[in-house]
């Protein structure tokens, strides 16, 4: 299971919100490119950047910062926020993003995410409040539950799920694992968790999860980490150990 470091960019800063709530902002480093590269060299598998402006505003507002970690970076970058075109996907992959997550523009535009998945590598974000997925930045109801969604999609050829559950995220408080047992039980793309992750214990259990069912079930691809490494509640190194330790190397 790969480690995912999160770099959340709004005006140009590294943030963390909680639970989605763009009231409830705490500013973590006015640097991101270097954050980045701080988490990378510690041993991330993957940066997860996403610009929250863009994610609000339907454009991409970070993009300038999106390709500097891209650039910065030696490991791959996978970037959502703001993506609602084509063109914004393509200029991101020109930069040097590896995975583009579109949330807003899969539920208004599914043809889209369609036609990427064909020839780059794209994730649906879906980022769920009482297992409805919600969309402009988390500021909307999109009246479609989450399995329905990803089921939409699991046979175009999608690179990953990245399956948030918004009443868990920044609060430390631990993942939605029935909720994630049930996206992997659904469909047969990679799913990545985020959301919750505030002990190492939450990444045994996630690195752990299986889907229901006999035998061996599917078990996650990744996990998003963000404020529990901006806390110091542990850090990169002893994450990508963690995984590691439960043989689902980082």
């Amino acid at each position: 299971m790969k480690l995912y470091c999160a770099v959340d960019v709004r005006g140009g800063r590294c943030v963390r919100l909680r639970q989605g709530d763009y009231g409830a902002e705490t500013v973590y480093d006015d640097d991101p490119v270097a954050r980045a590269v701080e988490m990378a060299e510690q041993g991330a598998g993957w940066i997860h950047v996403v610009d929250l402006d863009g994610a609000r505003s339907g454009r991409p507002d970070n993009a300038g910062v999106v390709a500097a970690i891209a650039g910065a970076v030696p490991v791959p970058v996978q970037a959502g926020g703001g993506v609602r075109s084509a063109e914004t996907a393509e200029a991101w992959f020109a930069a040097g993003v590896e995975r583009v997550v579109l949330g807003t523009a899969a539920l208004r535009d599914p043809d889209l995410v369609r036609d990427l998945a064909g020839s780059r590598r794209v994730a649906v974000g879906l980022d769920a409040r009482a297992g409805e997925v919600a969309t402009d930045g988390w500021l909307k109801g999109s009246g479609q539950s989450v399995l329905d969604v990803a089921r939409s999609f699991a046979a175009d050829g999608v690179d990953a799920f990245v399956v948030t559950d918004i009443s868990r995220d920044g609060t430390l408080e631990g993942p939605d694992l029935a909720g994630l047992a049930s996206v992997l039980a659904a469909v047969p793309t990679d799913v990545i968790a985020s959301g919750g992750v505030g002990r190492l214990d939450d990444l045994r259990a996630l690195a752990g999860l299986e889907s229901p069912g006999s035998g061996r079930g599917r078990r996650l691809s990744g996990a998003i980490v963000g404020t529990a490494l901006y806390e110091r509640r542990f850090t990169v190194a002893e994450a990508v150990a963690t995984l590691a330790g439960a043989g689902e190397g980082g």
